[in-house]
């Protein structure tokens, strides 16, 4: 095992760089560093070389060219131990790199912004940080690289007990490099795309790479093993409640995607069950859209999903608080809302940190004898323009309302799916039957139960209709289907 010597720095997530760079410096490694990672260890009491120092060559175009030189990746690729490598970096004053620390600009969280500009989605994209991985990680029998903030405390700990790094964590950390640089350049290409209005090209292969987050106690029933991966934790963070099982996590992702679709909407909120919404409403305030989706239906919310569209605050967390529910998501909590949800024990509380419309816009599916279906994420938006009037009535503004509303949350339904709404309320939800005569029924069947009029709602439906027998009032195609099988 060789001692590491030398350490370049180049990091856009500064969690805990400040404590691997006091473990280097102790062992005695030469911090290298660019732009802001080295104001932040210099601001730590660190010394630090700049990266425009070590190689002679100033950072230039604004940034984009600091990393890519000769000093830089001779340092991490020449092969230790071959002489004419060795003779070669002697000559031109190149010296080992033996530790590179970068991730990359953040170009993930970039484009999940609302209305991000296309300039910015550009400027995030990193060249240098993807280059210098690379680098080191193709030459890790002698480079150890590290990609993830996570996997710097078993780095430290290697570095502060021997020197160095044993050669079975350098191939872990490359092989996570280039998970990583692969994930990170199908984002791009898929934005970009996009952003382009290029046609979505099938993958001639699929490659999927998704690291283990975690082992699951079962799968969907006890006999079935089972486990989580991909990145997971960089959408969602669990504050309270027992470990996730695999059902809770297809439930809470399905909750996570409904809501999405109401994220720049008045206070809103749905509950589910088994991945199906069975109440959305919306109101002045979380608590009034409470009232509207547990109103739909009083009995499935037991054991139920909750997922909101803003911080969920303390008068909305006492209502949920009267019935059981298994998951909370929601972007926040007020700390008066975490602190009476937290007495429930066996209620597990999500905070979500991003959108899921930020994760890869593709589905894939198993479907037995070693094959898989793929296809594009059903993320179409349905708007007042898009609709065709085919009755000689014309909707009402607020039938309009509801109708868009109710388009919403038939898209996240099983098929057939009907779905009777007023304006910011579901009143009736039937799904997954075999003929929309049945979901209708269970619909009506539900609004009454729960002593919900009908009387002027509006039914929102994916099913085909073959005859006018009953929806002759006034009614408009929306031109897309939003079938789920």
């Amino acid at each position: 095992m060789e001692p590491i010597r030398r350490a370049l720095l180049s990091v856009s997530d500064k969690t805990g760089l400040v404590d691997l760079a006091r473990t280097l410096a102790a062992a005695g490694v030469e911090l290298v560093s660019t732009g802001g990672t080295a104001g932040a260890l210099r601001e730590a009491g660190l010394a630090v070389i700049d990266l425009s120092a070590y190689t002679g060559f100033p950072e230039m175009l604004d940034g984009r060219v600091k990393t890519l030189h000769p000093k830089v990746h001779g340092g991490l690729l020449y092969l230790r131990g071959n002489a004419a490598h060795e003779a070669t970096a002697r000559e031109h004053g190149i010296q080992p790199i033996d530790l590179v620390v970068v991730n990359l600009y953040p170009f993930e969280q970039t484009v999940a912004r609302p209305g991000v500009s296309l300039h910015d989605a550009i400027e995030n994209i990193d060249i240098g940080g993807p280059s210098m991985l690379r680098s080191a990680a193709k030459n890790h029998e002698s480079v150890t690289v590290v990609v993830d903030p996570a996997d710097y405390e078993r780095v430290a700990r290697q570095i502060a007990e021997t020197g160095g790094t044993t050669l079975e964590l350098r191939r872990g950390l490359a092989a996570k490099v280039f998970a990583r640089t692969a994930a990170y350049d199908r984002a791009i290409a898929e934005h970009l795309g996009q952003a382009f209005g290029a046609p979505v090209c099938l993958p001639a292969s699929l490659d999927v790479h998704a690291p283990l987050v975690q082992a699951l106690r079962y799968g969907e029933n006890p006999h079935q093993k089972a486990a989580l991966y991909g990145s997971f934790q960089d959408y969602f963070r669990q504050l309270h409640g027992k470990e996730l099982s695999y059902n809770n996590i297809l439930d809470l992702t399905a909750a996570a995607a409904l809501i999405a679709e109401f994220a720049g909407d008045p206070p809103t909120l749905a509950i589910l069950k088994h991945t199906s919404p069975c109440g959305v409403g919306q109101g002045e305030s979380l608590r009034e859209a409470w009232d509207k989706a547990f109103a739909t239906d009083r009995q499935a919310p037991f054991g139920g999903i909750i997922a909101v569209n803003r911080e969920l605050d303390l008068a909305c967390a006492e209502a949920i608080a009267e019935i059981f529910s298994e998951v909370i998501v929601a972007p926040g909590f007020t700390p008066e809302a975490l602190e009476l949800l937290q007495r429930k024990k066996n209620l597990r509380l999500l905070q979500a940190l991003k959108p899921l419309s930020a994760a890869r816009r593709w589905d894939l599916r198993s479907v037995g004898a070693d094959s898989f279906l793929w296809q594009e994420r059903d993320l179409k938006v349905t708007a007042a323009p898009d609709l065709r009037v085919v009755t000689r009535r014309q909707p009402s503004s607020s039938e309009l309302q509801a109708m868009l509303f109710g388009w919403r949350v038939v898209k996240h339904l099983k098929s057939n799916a009907i779905v009777y709404v007023a304006a910011a309320r579901t009143l009736g939800i039937g799904a997954g039957q075999m003929s929309r005569v049945d979901s209708s029924r269970i619909a009506v069947w539900k609004a009454g139960e729960a002593g919900l009029s009908l009387k002027g709602s509006v039914v929102c439906s994916d099913a085909f209709f073959p005859f006018p027998d009953g929806l002759d009032v006034a009614m408009a195609f929306t031109g897309v289907r939003h079938f789920r099988h």
